[in-house]
């Protein structure tokens, strides 16, 4: 008697992997779809990441970033034989749903997800006001307190006038740099 019934149809179902394996599931999945000839049930597996920027030693870079660290988005028909397939591919530590049965995401989780994913260039959030008191919190200046003068919403720089030697001088610095106090 058959446990899964394919009666949803095509649906994206959630994988829950040990973290730091999700390229290793990802990986041995496709390879199991292929040699045991599932592409018919199991269509598309997905690692939801984004870019995110991160400043190391004063300078930006931009890092990719797992979304949900320790999960695998699988795109597929749930038989008994494609729920097999993904179940015992190596790493993987069950569907998100309940009892054995995977609970599929809605359209709309996969397409936000998808946007998030496709947006290439991280946004510069920068939540100053020109006027506004700041401490700086990172590169030569640290720990010194002053005002924002300017800001660069495109390249997301600041220019904060920091008293040094008893005159305003202006110093520009990423928005990562600074905390409103």
């Amino acid at each position: 008697m058959p446990k899964q019934t394919a009666q949803l149809g095509k649906r994206w179902y959630v994988l829950h992997t040990y973290s730091g394996y999700e390229e290793n599931v990802a990986r041995n999945l496709r390879q199991r779809i292929e040699s045991m000839d599932m592409e018919e049930k199991i269509f598309n597996v997905l690692i939801p990441t984004e870019k995110k920027i991160r400043i190391k030693n004063g300078k930006r870079k931009i890092v990719t970033e797992k979304i949900f660290p320790g999960y695998v988005l699988v795109e597929m028909i749930v038989t008994d034989e494609s729920w097999y397939v993904v179940r015992n591919t190596p790493n993987v530590t069950g569907f998100v749903g309940t009892g054995t049965t995977p609970t599929p995401i809605s359209e709309e989780e996969v397409k936000n997800l998808q946007k998030r994913m496709g947006i290439e260039e991280p946004k510069y959030k920068i939540d100053v006001i020109v006027g506004e008191p700041v401490r700086i919190v990172d590169g030569p200046f640290k720990e010194m307190e002053g005002k924002i003068s300017e800001i660069d919403e495109a390249r997301g720089k600041v220019k904060v006038l920091v008293s040094m030697f008893g005159r305003e001088t202006p110093v520009e610095l990423d928005s990562l740099q600074i905390k409103k106090i």
